[in-house]
């Protein structure tokens, strides 16, 4: 596969930090526009109380709506089991396609029968705009991107690359943070290791831009990086690691590690584009299943 890929433009990069997840929200700017997209959006939930808020939302619309910018793309880098989407509401908001890899089918019919859902869940992701391959391009304003397939984390993750920058969902963190895991249904050590292989044959001052960082070590968040500063400090597949090594430490790692707070209603809610499923009198209401995950 050969990616359109062009150095030479250099989108406008909004980071928003959500502590309650640790996740990492982006508006990209098109430098030659005032269109934009908005990347890994986050909707607020208090799971004790089943409440659901809007409060990083609506900073992100702020900031598009106070910028004066015309949103065009409200992309997932992968159905996330660590935080819900709020793609239905921004795009409410600002209009705007929701856009995920089309692999979204595998994650939809594999948590279909987690959570038994009935025949009226559309197993075919026909609850988002628009379904990615490999390679395929999309525009933003005048700025032409594209999404590069790099599952192993789960089956629809890609990586979707804005001129110089690359939003790399969780198939990577910063280099003091290694990798995701692989080990929630449809992932595989083996898959993400040549994922990200793919990830670092980018040119080596392709700016990496991370969905999540933890602050490792105590060291204060931060999301962006280079392709050749992964390449040399990446503490999981840096400095000449084999696909061998990757596979048995990220095994045993995964082993030890407990499954993510909000898997439950994650999974529910991003496998739908960000919408909550309903009861049979159309009330919002998330199942939990047991000894299923």
């Amino acid at each position: 596969m050969t990616y359109p890929i062009d150095m030479s433009v250099k989108p406008e990069v909004s980071a928003h930090f959500d502590a309650a997840t640790n996740t990492i929200s982006y508006i990209v700017k098109d430098p030659n526009s005032d269109h934009c997209a908005i990347i890994d959006s986050v909707m607020d939930i208090d799971y004790a109380a089943g409440r659901i808020t809007y409060d990083h939302a609506n900073a992100l619309i702020a900031e598009v709506q106070d910028r004066g910018l015309t949103l065009d793309w409200i992309i997932e880098t992968h159905v996330h089991a660590d935080h819900l989407s709020a793609a239905p509401y921004i795009q409410q908001k600002l209009g705007g396609k929701i856009g995920v890899g089309d692999k979204i089918m595998v994650v939809q019919e594999t948590f279909g029968k987690v959570f038994n859902e009935g025949t009226e869940f559309q197993r075919d992701g026909s609850q988002f705009d628009a379904l990615f391959k490999d390679g395929d391009t999309y525009q933003i304003g005048t700025m032409q991107a594209f999404a590069m397939y790099t599952p192993g984390h789960t089956p629809a993750c890609m990586v979707h690359v804005l001129g110089n920058a690359a939003f790399v969902g969780d198939t990577l963190f910063m280099p003091d943070g290694g990798s995701a895991r692989a080990d929630f249904p449809g992932g595989d050590a083996g898959v993400l290791f040549d994922s990200i292989q793919k990830v670092l044959s980018l040119p080596d001052d392709m700016r990496l831009l991370m969905c999540h960082d933890y602050g490792p070590n105590g060291r204060t968040i931060a999301w962006e990086t280079t392709v050749a500063a992964q390449k040399a400090d990446n503490i999981h597949v840096g400095g000449g690691k084999t696909r061998a090594d990757f596979i048995k430490f990220r095994t045993e790692r995964d082993a030890s590690l407990a499954m993510p707070k909000l898997i439950i209603p994650s999974l529910q809610v991003n496998m739908r584009a960000g919408e909550v499923p309903k009861d049979p009198d159309g009330n919002p209401m998330l199942k939990v299943p047991i000894n299923a995950i």
